[in-house]
């Protein structure tokens, strides 16, 4: 890994679905998707996400397995 990369800032970003992703600082976020309220190094965002991303399963997904369920 070079120094620029090491340097590199990101933010973690966060979808509809409540999928998260990191995103250079600096950069607009893309449609969709906004800041989640973490930014530093790579491995520390990725690190984060790691902590509160416990349930992979898109929202919507989750929403209607509780759904049926209550049926």
């Amino acid at each position: 890994m070079d120094e620029r990369q090491e340097e590199a800032q990101y933010a973690v970003v966060v979808n509809h679905e409540e999928q998260y992703s990191i995103w250079p600082l600096g950069r607009e976020v893309p449609g969709g998707w906004k800041h989640a309220g973490h930014e530093g190094p790579k491995d520390a965002c990725l690190a984060h996400i790691k902590e509160v991303w416990t349930d992979m399963r898109p929202l919507s997904l989750r929403l209607k397995m509780e759904n049926e369920k209550t049926r």
